[in-house]
């Protein structure tokens, strides 16, 4: 990629020692907690860089599932200049004005009859929100590489949009709105999704989306895919098969925080539900909460092993609240309290002690002096605007 590429240009790990992603897991209004922690990193940027210092300006690749690739797009589509459609700190104002109206609050009993017929949402706010904010925007488009996973209903698979396929296939070049909408579109709470794109010779291509979650949920095993020339090496060079330099590769995770510790189903009460118990329960769906919990788990599980395996565990930064309870814990419970109580949660994370998955209880622990996640992501700052200065002095030098 040559310096004519200004939107991409500086930031080619070509340039760098580093590649570097950000993961952002799914989780409805619990998007509030990532978009927390998102606004206190790129504060940290921009007192090192420049109140003009952007998220984008830092990623390689930002990969988002559902809530998180809401977020990863808001981070990443270009307005008029080419920059970022929104800043960081704009993620949690968002969230506070759209979901009351995405997530309507009616009775318990209403939402009950709901799951029992339908989608608890009829998702037409949102379609109709993302449409007017991400108009004609593509993928290929991005300020910075994007993945999102979504879930194909129709050929019963995954498929993960991406910045580097759309710009190969234009088939895969969709609209962000679409994306955004079918990655976001949760089994019982909003409508499957349905759209069609065309490839360069004129062929139709259909998609029929469910939310991300069901495949990928925690997503950032997707966005270290050796795909793209975001990689170091030619393009030739990456269509044989090799082995990933993890030690390259600089890793921020965040999660939206689950309810582990409050154990709020168990075997006795699972044992008596039919088909309404595991899609209802107390304001909660745990049949989808099981199969987002279990997939996040399982990716964290596998990331923290590969890097602690080359003692790069550094590289490699999870934050997530595993202590939620109650309204904060809901996916969709979003009432005005319990939206400024999701924003207290957020902050909350940042003051708690950076800690890692026990991989024997799968529960999180606090990692000794390793200071607080706010701490860690100053860390973290520093060390992705000294990659940011490197690529730029070798860019300018190349």
């Amino acid at each position: 990629m040559g310096k004519e590429d200004s939107l991409r240009g500086e930031i080619n790990p070509s340039y760098g020692d580093r590649i570097t992603v950000l993961s952002i897991d799914g989780g409805g209004i619990r998007g509030i907690i990532p978009g927390t922690i998102l606004s206190f990193l790129e504060s940290k940027l921009q007192e090192l860089d420049g109140e003009e210092a952007r998220i984008a300006d830092y990623f390689d690749v930002i990969a988002g599932t559902s809530t998180g690739g809401l977020i990863a797009t808001m981070l990443t589509a270009p307005d008029e200049k080419k920059r970022p459609l929104f800043e960081a700190r704009d993620i949690v104002p968002f969230y506070l004005k759209h979901c009351p109206r995405i997530f309507p609050q009616s009775s318990r009993r209403i939402m009950r009859m709901c799951a029992l017929i339908g989608p608890k949402y009829d998702g037409k706010y949102l379609r109709k929100m993302l449409r007017q904010i991400l108009g004609a925007r593509r993928l290929h488009d991005t300020v910075t590489r994007i993945v999102i996973p979504t879930f194909d209903i129709k050929l019963l698979q995954p498929h993960a949009f991406s910045t580097f396929e759309a710009e190969i296939d234009a088939s895969e070049d969709a609209l962000l709105s679409d994306v955004c909408i079918g990655t976001s579109s949760a089994p019982t709470y909003l409508p499957a999704h349905h759209f069609k794109t065309r490839d360069s010779g004129g062929n139709e291509r259909e998609f029929h989306l469910v939310d991300g979650g069901v495949a990928a949920n925690n997503p950032a095993l997707l966005a270290m895919k050796p795909t793209g020339t975001v990689f170091p090496g030619s393009r030739d060079a990456l269509s044989a098969p090799q082995s990933l330099d993890y030690s390259k590769y600089l890793v921020l995770s965040l999660g939206t925080g689950t309810s582990k510790t409050a154990k709020k189903y168990d075997a006795k009460m699972a044992s008596k539900w039919g088909i309404m118990g595991w899609l209802y329960k107390d304001g909660h769906c745990p049949l989808v909460d099981a199969f987002t919990f279990a997939s996040g788990d399982m990716v964290d599980l596998h990331m923290s092993l590969i890097f602690r395996s080359i003692s790069c565990e550094h590289n490699y930064l999870r934050i997530q609240d595993d202590t939620l309870s109650g309204d904060v814990s809901s996916t969709d419970k979003a009432t005005k309290k319990n939206l400024k109580d999701l924003v207290k949660t957020g902050e909350g994370l940042l003051q708690k002690p950076v800690s890692r998955m026990n991989h024997d209880t799968g529960i999180f622990e606090p990692v000794g002096n390793e200071g607080t996640n706010e701490n860690a992501l100053i860390r973290f700052a520093k060390s992705l605007s000294d990659e940011r200065r490197l690529r730029k002095e070798r860019f300018h030098q190349a």
